[in-house]
């Protein structure tokens, strides 16, 4: 193990970094505020775990709400050159930024991996697709425009601009912790905005490294600003910024749950919010479908980062036909997943996260169990071989809608499958959940795919006749605007022209002029 003798703790005792960079000088432990790196006021820190081995490696500043106003006074001073600086200049500050994340993706990737727990060849695949979002916005920091019309009344005419909004807020989850900063910031720094980021207590360390590269690209002193924090001090310093203000926009990525204290938080000063929030994602699979595609499908659906991201299939739906057959064919894939250390080269499934990952998901399979279930696979319950927060993967039949399964997102490495006859059935099963987030259907019937698309109650749905090969495992592109519906949250994140516009606002000018009609 490299020792980077790196301070932390709330007594500055040395951890040992358990892995060695090729830029040591990636690896930030402090915030950072106005291009410094800073303390909390307090003095306090708090620790980062590896999740495949419990122990601590990192730590950083336990920021509280008394930390706030000089984060948000910076960005604000940021924001009122910033917001005028000219969109060419910061799409090559963006494409700047895009180049560096590259260069460090390595390095990056073993941050992200130490964090999370996920193994290395996943962490490789989010800055591959976290830098999508980088390319991307560069691109729209250009495309931004207003509009002018004739209205009905004679000698107008009606225009409209577009500027940006103000000081934002990111509050990041800790699933894809570089990923889901890039998609909300690059529309953000693309709008003219700058943003004060508050990552997860579990992952704090990759957002650091993302913050000193875009001062490395160009970026001003304040239009990125971080702010890291415990779990205790999560709500109190999240409320802080959320009330605070000079705060006009604040987007979040996570629970249902915390999404509605965000929202009322945001409500008190009528701030405009993105909320990204949970799935139960229903995965419809028909008599017809070619099964290989969609156990392809999946197989990343439902495995990638041990089930941990907000678009996993979260209740798999088989019609009777091809049910037992086809979980027979999940079981014999799923058995030759390889769970390990994230490090570990044949790793192909690590940890969860957090050890509350691991209690919520061995009480969904102990209340599924306990009404009927059977188990394929697995066991349900954590590895007792490991210190870190580990769970085999495993596979249950015989699921019912009387589930906490059926009811909740899981996020673990726990699949249920469920029997249906109908197509009208498994539309009613899938739309019975107050998350509206993704759907997946998979059949060879294109009037019943159109169908699902309308009917199916969520904001975006993998559909798949026959692709030769490719499948509808991620939803998720830079091209393509990102969002759910009902309880899955609102706004739009990624995406042509919609992405920006959460952090614009549309100003409408009216002239009157004489001698023309």
């Amino acid at each position: 193990m490299a020792t980077n003798g790196v301070n932390g703790g709330t007594e500055g005792e040395k951890h040992e970094v358990p892995f060695k960079l090729k830029d040591a000088s990636l690896l930030l432990q402090d915030s950072y505020v106005d291009a410094k790196h800073v303390q909390a006021k307090g003095g306090k820190r708090f620790d980062i775990l590896d999740p495949g081995t419990d122990r601590p490696w990192a730590s950083c500043p336990d920021n509280a709400p008394e930390d706030v106003d000089a984060a948000v006074q910076s960005s604000y001073k940021a924001f009122q050159s910033y917001s005028k600086t000219n969109p060419r200049v910061r799409a090559q500050w963006l494409l700047k930024w895009h180049e560096l994340i590259l260069d460090a993706r390595d390095d990056i990737a073993q941050i992200v991996t130490y964090e999370t727990g996920k193994p290395l060849a996943e962490a490789q695949g989010e800055l591959t697709y976290a830098t999508g979002f980088t390319w991307w916005f560069a691109g729209e920091a250009e495309r931004i425009q207003g509009t002018v019309s004739i209205p009905s009344a004679p000698n107008r005419r009606l225009f409209t601009i577009k500027q940006p909004i103000g000081v934002c807020v990111a509050l990041v989850p800790w699933n894809f912790p570089v990923a889901m900063i890039l998609r909300k910031l690059g529309a953000a720094l693309a709008s003219g905005c700058t943003m004060v980021v508050k990552p997860s207590p579990e992952t704090p360390l990759s957002c650091l490294t993302l913050a000193h590269l875009a001062t490395l690209a160009g970026f001003p002193p304040g239009v990125f600003n971080v702010l890291t924090t415990s779990l205790t001090n999560t709500p109190s310093l999240s409320e802080s910024l959320c009330t605070h203000p000079l705060v006009r926009k604040v987007t979040f990525t996570g629970s249902t749950r915390v999404g509605k204290l965000i929202a009322a938080h945001c409500a008190l000063g009528l701030k405009k919010v993105t909320m990204e929030l949970g799935g139960n994602c229903p995965f419809i699979i028909f008599d017809d479908a070619n099964l290989q595609q969609a156990l392809d499908a999946l197989m990343l659906l439902k495995w990638r980062h041990a089930g941990q991201a907000c678009i996993s299939a979260n209740r798999i739906y088989v019609q009777s036909g091809v049910y037992d057959h086809f979980a027979s064919l999940l079981r014999a894939k799923t058995s030759s997943l390889k769970t390990g250390h994230g490090s570990h080269p044949d790793t192909t499934m690590g940890p969860l996260t957090s050890p509350r990952g691991l209690e919520k998901a061995e009480a969904q399979a102990a209340d599924a169990l306990k009404h009927g279930a059977t188990v394929l696979l697995g066991t349900g319950k954590r590895s007792q071989n490991s210190k870190g927060y580990f769970m085999e993967p495993t596979i249950l039949t015989g699921m019912s809608p009387d589930m906490l399964m059926t009811r909740e997102e899981t996020f673990a490495p726990l699949a249920g499958l469920y029997k249906f006859d109908t197509e009208e059935e498994v539309v009613k099963w899938a739309n019975e959940t107050s998350m509206g987030l993704a759907s997946y259907a998979f059949t060879k019937n294109v009037d019943r795919l159109w169908r699902l698309f309308e009917n199916l109650e969520a904001g975006m749905i993998g559909m798949l006749i026959d692709d030769g090969g490719q499948n509808t495992g991620n939803q998720s592109a830079a091209e393509s605007p990102f969002g759910g519906i009902k309880e899955s949250g609102y706004g739009k994140e990624s995406g042509k022209d919609v992405a920006v516009d959460e952090y614009l606002i549309t100003k409408t000018g009216t002239f009157t002029l004489e001698g023309q009609y």
